[in-house]
């Protein structure tokens, strides 16, 4: 009887070491969620489950996909550099020192006229020798960079074809936060590949963790390495921005990307095909958002919007009557409650546009008109300089043709190796600087490791050369 006992014992042994071993090496383990159960449930949950299940039913992404899919193309970058090998040189001869290697890098891109013009990231297409574009049907184009935008992070390609499928813009400014839409592009170079989600954020800025934009739509559509430049869409399948950036600490999409609005966007290109450049307005005010803090610090019975701290003399603000101690509201019909919403706004706008602005003034709220002016003035805070650009009569007194003026230093370490107020910044990297905003540019392209070769004219006139890491 007992080795009976025994023998079952043992069988039940084995059985239980054979089941968890199986559990622990072959099964896959069961994701739980837990949940707490009312005891008398049950209306509620129904009702909210049906709701929820029906709006999703109801949501048809097929027909935006259909518009998009063949609009959204596959962009790709080839760039060949030069590098020269001094052991080569040494044991074989001059002739064997330089080798070329060339670099591939991959993105998307957007159609949005039928004659071949395609948008898409900077980031893309930076420093490339060859643009080649294929389109979801396969046929492959080589592309022309028409021009950049550093710091919206938008490029403008076109390629010789007509009669394409294109996709047509929507105002971003209408998109509301919950807003279903579909992201486009290729990821990873899996062509034509759509993803959903939702309006996450409008208006969100990056920290200057991503590129120089800081008025990015959020959603939690998955975007990963590939989409960049690639369409973000609603569900009638309209661009509402250029897919840009993803938030991650793996490199790839792990819950929220960003886009660059198609209001921006749309102004972007249209001045790049107009005047080669892009145009950038200035309201004519320093200051920042308000948040509790600050409101409480400055007695303020309002915590939203923009705090104006001064006006910038003899331009649009201050011409319409715009004081210190006004908050910006509103501008055109678009809620500002925030500095990113308030220079998202201005970067779809030109010089000379007039803006309707709606203000509060010791609690009660006004309206004006303010006519938006060219950027004469920037703060590079990067290089620690204040910089301000030179009208004719300054050019032809310094007989320059071109540079913009240095009028403040906040860097001390350039004052020791002797910069001035009033030296003359020519070039950066070989390249002649017209305007603070060709400055601006030009810092905001710059990669991480970069150095920056700066030209100036000291006071007597003379070339002064400086390095910045």
């Amino acid at each position: 009887m007992k080795k009976i006992i025994s023998i079952v014992l043992f069988s039940a042994l084995g059985g239980a070491l054979t089941l968890g071993a199986y559990k622990l090496f072959l099964e896959k383990p069961q994701i739980v969620i837990e949940k707490t159960v009312d005891e008398s449930p049950v209306t509620v949950a129904t009702n909210y489950t049906n709701v929820l299940g029906n709006s999703i039913e109801n949501t048809d992404f097929t027909v935006a996909a259909e518009k998009t899919l063949n609009a959204v193309v596959h962009v790709k970058n080839t760039s060949y550099k030069t590098v020269r090998d001094p052991f080569a040189e040494f044991f074989y001869g001059q002739g064997s020192s330089t080798k070329q290697y060339s670099q591939v890098g991959t993105g998307s891109g957007v159609v949005f006229s039928s004659d071949g013009y395609i948008i898409t990231n900077n980031h893309v297409v930076k420093g490339a020798t060859d643009i080649e574009v294929t389109l979801n049907n396969k046929k492959v184009y080589k592309a022309a960079l028409v021009g950049t935008d550093a710091t919206n992070d938008i490029a403008l390609l076109k390629i010789d074809e007509n009669e394409l499928p294109y996709i047509t813009f929507a105002n971003s400014d209408a998109v509301k936060v919950g807003e279903w839409v579909l992201a486009v592009g290729n990821p990873y170079n899996l062509t034509s590949t759509v993803t959903a989600g939702i309006i996450s954020a409008k208006g969100r800025d990056l920290h200057g963790n991503g590129p120089v934009t800081d008025s990015f739509i959020q959603t939690d559509a998955a975007v990963n390495p590939g989409n960049s430049g690639g369409a973000l869409v609603n569900t009638r399948g309209e661009l509402i921005g250029i897919n840009t950036a993803i938030s991650s600490r793996t490199g790839s999409f792990i819950g929220y990307s960003f886009a660059v609005p198609s209001n921006i966007a749309k102004k972007v290109i249209e001045d790049l095909m107009e005047f080669g450049n892009v145009q950038k307005a200035i309201l004519g005010v320093h200051g920042g958002e308000l948040n509790g803090k600050v409101a409480e610090n400055l007695d303020l019975d309002i915590s939203e919007g923009f705090y104006i701290s001064s006006v910038v003399e003899n331009s649009g603000a201050a011409k319409s009557g715009l004081q210190k101690d006004d908050i910006i509201v509103n501008l055109d019909g678009v809620r500002i409650t925030s500095y990113a919403d308030l220079t998202g706004f201005l970067n779809t706008k030109r010089p000379n546009d007039v803006v309707n602005v709606t203000y509060v003034r010791n609690g009660e709220e006004f309206k004006t008109s303010v006519v938006l002016s060219k950027n004469e003035i920037s703060e590079v805070s990067s290089l620690g300089l204040e910089l301000k650009n030179l009208d004719v009569k300054e050019l032809k007194k310094l007989n320059i043709n071109n540079g913009v003026k240095v009028t403040n230093i906040t860097n001390k370490e350039l004052l020791y190796y002797g910069v001035k107020t009033g030296y003359i910044i020519t070039a950066i990297n070989g390249e002649k600087m017209y305007s603070v905003d060709t400055v601006n540019s030009i810092i905001s392209a710059k990669t991480k490791g970069e150095v920056l070769r700066i030209e100036m004219l000291n006071l007597e006139g003379e070339t002064e050369r400086y390095i910045f890491k």
